[in-house]
């Protein structure tokens, strides 16, 4: 199974996912990256912060963009090349997040995309926003 190769995807073409995080996401994601931030997992501490809670790591939304194009657009085979990002606005536990990309160029001769990546929260609150590059799968030899 191969996702969408370049002669399959047009500018505008999107895919979003959606998840609500729950602390056990936070405390697996702290574990897997080794980011024990006290931000992230110490309520005690995080009250005197800024955010006066506990904050989802950054990177932990951003890993949906990933998922989308690993797994929707455009899809397995799939090389994540490049990726800038800008948080916004915080994360926190509970939050539902819904992830988009959307093809904003193709660059046919490089088998590449550019993408617009954003995340946005229940509320309408887009908490990252950038851009992507990636290389779809190649359609396969006969």
């Amino acid at each position: 199974m191969i996702g969408k190769t370049i002669d399959q995807i047009k500018v505008g073409d999107t895919a979003e996912l959606s998840k609500t995080i729950s602390e056990t996401d936070v405390y697996l994601y702290a574990g897997i990256s080794g980011d024990f931030n006290p931000a992230h997992i110490n309520e005690a501490y995080a009250e005197k912060t800024f955010f006066k809670t506990r904050i989802v790591h950054g990177m932990l939304p951003a890993g949906f963009i990933s998922a989308i194009l690993g797994t929707e657009l455009p899809g397995p085979g799939t090389i994540y090349i490049k990726q800038e990002l800008e948080f916004l606005a915080p994360v926190h536990i509970g939050d539902t997040i819904t992830a988009r990309a959307e093809v904003v160029e193709i660059i046919a001769e490089k088998n590449r995309i550019r993408m617009k990546t954003t995340c946005v929260n229940q509320g309408g609150t887009i908490v990252l926003d950038g851009e992507a590059t990636a290389s779809p799968p190649r359609a396969p030899k006969k």
